[in-house]
């Protein structure tokens, strides 16, 4: 069955490097890329008819140009308009179209987390059937180096499956934040230090046979590093994407963006790399 790419379009300059994404991604992985914009459904129908015909004349000739630009072929392509609320529009095209991934621009207020939550991007990630990709770099070239925050709950096992199965042909790596209780008040006593380094010497053999028997379950996987490096989860993470963003940052989402999300929003407030969130299941 061929798969199905929902790139919803807002037609600005800052949605242009998303677009490209979509239609590399589609032609990479053979699938049909369908573009949406969504439209005020309170405009008078005449403006509406005049805007739909111009809306998709722009987004044809956006595509032509992104395919110019970056010498990408053309996927088979269906573009049309909708009217309604964005996020939930993008919503029930998804599941109405059964779309394999959803393709959206970044979140434009850089450095602001508290403002993440009430946007499109936000409101899609929480409710949406498949995995949900922001884009915010440019489409010159492939995805080669993906990072994986992995704590061994289901939603990142389900993470680690979605990634292996969209881009069986990456280097993988799996970064897992560790703390070992009594570090602070301990930390410089010699006794302790050694406990410490036997203890993460352990939970390194224990990972590492974890990882082993997840890859076990999958066929024709990559090589795969895992990383431990201690702290905090969200301090581990962007210590790491500050210091070496991969190409792409596969990430699991419970669904809680705008609630207890700490480090969903961080990330899409402060993207140092595309971004593809899964569901939990």
């Amino acid at each position: 069955m061929t798969q199905t790419l929902l790139f919803a379009c807002d037609l600005s300059a800052e949605n242009r490097a998303a677009f490209a994404r979509a239609v590399r991604l589609a032609g990479e992985q053979g699938a049909r890329l369908d573009v949406i914009h969504v439209l005020d459904p309170y405009l008078p129908r005449r403006v509406l008819h005049d805007l739909e015909e111009a809306v998709v004349a722009d987004m044809q000739a956006t595509l032509t140009d992104i395919r110019e630009d970056y010498a990408l072929p053309e996927p088979p392509v269906l573009m049309q308009t909708t009217t309604g609320a964005p996020y939930a529009e993008i919503i029930r095209e998804a599941h109405e179209r059964e779309v394999d991934m959803i393709v959206l621009g970044a979140h434009r207020k850089r450095g602001q987390p508290d403002l993440v939550a009430g946007t499109t991007l936000a409101r899609v990630l929480r409710s949406a059937p498949c995995p949900v990709l922001s884009v915010s770099h440019t489409a010159s070239q492939g995805w080669e180096e993906i990072l994986l925050p992995m704590d061994f709950s289901l939603t990142s096992r389900h993470t680690l499956r979605e990634t292996l199965r969209r881009f069986p042909d990456t280097r993988l790596t799996l970064l897992h934040a560790w703390d070992i209780p009594g570090e602070r008040e301990l930390g410089s006593r010699g006794d302790f230090a050694r406990w410490r380094d036997r203890e993460v010497a352990r939970l390194q053999t224990q990972l590492e046979a974890e990882v082993e028997r997840l890859m076990a379950e999958l066929d024709d996987v990559p090589e795969v590093e895992l990383v431990l490096e201690q702290g905090a989860p969200l301090e581990v993470l962007m210590r790491r994407l500050r210091r070496q963003p991969p190409d792409l940052l596969a990430l699991g989402s419970r669904g809680q963006l705008g609630r207890h999300s700490q480090i969903t929003e961080s990330l899409l407030a402060e993207p140092h790399c595309d971004i593809m969130l899964c569901r939990a299941w």
